[in-house]
């Protein structure tokens, strides 16, 4: 690939694996970073070269920009491939890439901050002509509370304005609770994000949690590759995703793939990042946030587009125009991926740390593996369970689910507890065969013990 040699992957586990992949069949070296407790890890074994940056908990290795960018110095990348997570929206690691004279394979730093700041995204959207949830701007006199509070109606939401990932929200049905949960939530949002300030919004009953995934070059062009449905979730975390998004209406899924490509346009994006929205029961949407980076569930939307996302990040970051434009984009079929953590779903999905002792990966048409884990490797208390991402594609949404079924059929792991059994529960159950369901639908179907 021209105007890229070398790139470093500033990350862990199975997007350092998926992004080691992409650089070699792009003809571009791959450098892994690891930590203490990743030295034998799978990523390191498939790397051109390896370096280590600090000790196993994140804040010491791959949480700390300064190791990071000694580590690309020392190996003489041309750029770094930041993932999810860890310092994958950060804004001041971003800048330091620049100014080191290396590509930071993402956004730029200015619109890292604006995206990361959910006040600043929310504005932007609005400016952008993209529906937005009724809320305020960041609280700076607590005795305008009831105000603003009777201004958009309960319940509402009690959001970190610097918050991420279904972290820093607080959801509170009345007056007497949001002034008692106020100050809890502002240290909460100073010690998770080092920025207390948090923000109102109204709170959207039995919505469904739908994105678009949107791609953006240097050279003015953006496009989107259709949306996904994330709303089977458990306290704001995923854990089974689907696209196309099922049951939404045509008129809605074009209004809102116009609306994420309108608000990228707006905010002069680069590179591949995630829109993200609220759905209600009327096919009305609200913009909530942007994902500046890689989303764990993009092999899904890789499924049903054959476009290589990854690759597309690294064309963006050689300068080069994407490899498609949006009238040579179809949607196939239907893909759902599965997210299987080593968590106890019996004491209340405790992390579940150890080594893998069995491990037996599903194969056949249709279904593939993202994994950072082989056989006899551990799950770490100090990162993310995630033992293994299974997606299945089918000719449509029946086909994938039965896919899903078969491969969790297949799926083995022993030495640790999983999350296996629990999607094989759900991936059987009629409502959500039916689909589709709301963001509280798995809470309830964990609470009734259906």
């Amino acid at each position: 690939m021209s105007g890229l040699r070398r790139v470093m992957v500033a990350n862990r586990g199975e997007i350092a694996v998926r992004i080691i992949r992409a650089c070699h069949v792009a003809g571009v070296e791959a450098v892994a970073v690891y930590s203490d407790a990743d030295e034998h890890s799978k990523w390191v074994r498939m790397a051109d070269d390896a370096v280590h940056i600090g000790r196993s908990a994140a804040q010491k290795s791959y949480l700390d920009p300064d190791a990071l960018l000694k580590a690309a110095r020392a190996t003489e990348v041309d750029a770094v491939h930041p993932g999810y997570g860890f310092l994958s929206e950060s804004g001041a690691f971003a800048r330091a890439i620049d100014e080191a004279g290396l590509v930071f394979i993402g956004p730029r730093p200015a619109v890292l901050e604006q995206m990361g700041d959910k006040a600043a995204a929310r504005s932007a959207a609005a400016s952008a002509g993209v529906p937005v949830v009724p809320g305020t701007d960041p609280i700076e006199d607590p005795a305008d509370v009831p105000r603003l509070a009777a201004e958009i109606g309960f319940p509402l939401l009690l959001k970190a304005a610097a918050g991420g990932g279904g972290r820093g929200i607080r959801p509170v049905h009345d007056l007497d609770g949001l002034l008692d949960a106020l100050p809890a939530a502002q240290a909460e949002a100073r010690s998770a994000f080092g920025d207390p300030a948090v923000y109102l919004e109204r709170a959207v009953a039995n919505a469904r949690h739908v994105e678009v995934q949107v791609l953006a070059d240097d050279h003015g062009n953006v496009v989107h590759l259709f949306e996904r449905d994330c709303s089977v979730q458990r306290r704001r975390q995923k854990l089974i995703e689907e696209a196309p998004a099922p049951a939404l209406e045509e008129e809605t899924r074009q209004a809102i793939t116009a609306a994420a490509v309108r608000l990228a346009e707006h905010v002069g994006y680069r590179g591949a990042g995630t829109v993200e929205f609220l759905v209600d029961g009327d096919g009305n949407f609200y913009f909530i946030e942007m994902n500046a980076r890689v989303q764990v569930e993009h092999p899904i939307t890789e499924a049903i587009t054959g476009v290589d996302i990854v690759a597309e990040q690294l064309r963006i970051a050689a300068g080069e125009a994407l490899s498609m434009d949006q009238a040579s984009i179809e949607r196939r079929g239907a893909a759902v991926e599965l997210r299987i953590n080593a968590e106890d779903p019996e004491r209340d999905f405790a992390p579940a740390p150890g080594e893998i002792t069995v491990l037996r990966l599903p194969g056949g048409p249709g279904v593939r593996i993202d994994t950072g884990i082989s056989q006899g490797d551990r799950i770490s208390p100090f990162y993310d369970s995630l033992i293994a991402k299974l997606i299945c594609w089918g000719e449509d949404r029946d086909q994938a689910y039965a896919r899903a079924r078969q491969a969790l059929t297949e799926f083995h792991v022993e030495g640790v507890a999983s999350t296996a059994a629990l999607h094989r529960e759900l991936i059987n159950d009629p409502e959500l065969a039916a689909g589709p369901v709301h963001t509280m639908w798995l809470e309830h179907h964990l609470n009734t013990g259906r």
